[in-house]
């Protein structure tokens, strides 16, 4: 979003509050990287909000109250005086607006993408070819709402997602200190993390409750970034669901529930597949971490994990604690309530 530039360095203060019985907060907003950033007055993000997903309550009426796309239940307020970041917010909602499929254009393309189906299937169109289009033309909005929906079934087995309101604040900064983007915490999935469409990270609380050291989360983390960056998350997506899922989604901008839930089952049934080791150690090196934690925990003997081992970017140095140690326990704490 080209407007994003222009609004980087505004600063703002505001009322937060995360549900509607806590005391509201002041806090200090600007914004970031395709999101509205919410800190504390001591500079510690406790919130990110997506650009794509923010919802006024009251349009045209200051000060201004803005909430999650959702859920009215969290809010920020931004006095009339701070009228700079009112009109930013409000410039890039509408950017953003003007982005969104429209009803009658999406039943344009419906149209137009039955008849360039037809010859497609008369030219022997490879179900490649449409995967590639549909990748191209898919946007973010609409994949972090794929990843959601996804999310959603993934919670029917594995219950909902952790919501302890600590414990979300300190995986916030642990996302913001890893440039991971959002992160999620389930109380038992079957696998020890997870990537979804849009840039959702999946995590078990295993990986916090089980270990001594966030050095490990960091590895679960660190390792699906890399599978991300390496592989499109709605592209092995859209590989399982088969070319009937792929052609509905390139023609209406949606995924049907039964695909979601049979793609989520498979995704859950997976066995993982390791990020490659060259990528991995150079991400665990620009974030000046060890490598070795996340290593023994895949294999205590090392034997399988020996490369992270030998490899390990920080080996005989000393580093800087990953997160403070509230936090930590914070995020141990993450799903209990």
């Amino acid at each position: 979003m080209t407007a994003l530039s222009k609004y980087a360095r505004i600063e703002a203060t505001g009322l937060w509050r995360a549900k509607p019985e806590d005391q509201r907060r002041e806090v200090i907003v600007s914004i970031g990287d395709a999101t509205l950033v919410i800190s504390d007055m001591k500079d510690q993000a406790i919130a990110h909000w997506s650009l794509a997903a923010v919802a006024r309550a009251n349009p045209g009426t200051r000060p201004a109250v803005f909430h999650p796309d959702g859920d009215p239940s969290e809010t920020l307020e931004i006095a009339e005086t701070e009228d700079t970041m009112i009109d930013a917010i409000e410039t890039l909602r509408r950017a953003v607006e003007r982005n969104r499929p429209r009803p009658g254009r999406l039943r344009l393309i419906g149209v137009l993408g039955s008849l360039l189906a037809v010859i497609a299937l008369a030219l022997f169109w490879l179900p490649g070819a449409m995967q590639d289009h549909t990748l191209k033309v898919v946007p973010m909005v609409k994949r972090a709402s794929i990843g959601a929906a996804l999310l959603r079934q993934i919670e029917r087995v594995s219950g909902n997602t952790c919501t302890n309101p600590r414990g979300r604040a300190a995986l916030t900064k642990l996302g913001t200190r890893l440039s991971a983007g959002p992160l999620a915490v389930l109380p038992a999935m079957t696998r020890d993390s997870i990537h979804l469409p849009g840039g959702l990270i999946v995590l078990n609380k295993t990986v916090f409750e089980d270990y001594e050291s966030p050095d490990v989360a960091a590895g679960f983390i660190l390792s699906e970034v890399v599978k991300r960056a390496q592989s499109d998350p709605l592209r092995d997506m859209l590989a399982d669901v088969g070319i009937r899922e792929n052609f509905r989604l390139l023609t209406t901008g949606e995924v049907s529930d039964a695909a979601l839930e049979s793609y989520a089952e498979n995704l859950m049934a997976a066995r993982p597949t390791p990020a490659p080791v060259e990528a991995l150690l150079a991400r665990f090196g620009a974030e000046k971490l060890h490598s070795t934690p996340y290593a023994e925990a895949l294999d205590i003997t090392g034997e399988t994990t020996l490369a992270l081992i030998e490899g390990d970017p920080m080996a005989g140095k000393d580093t800087a604690p990953l997160i403070n140690d509230a936090d930590w326990l914070r995020l141990q704490n993450i799903c209990g309530g």
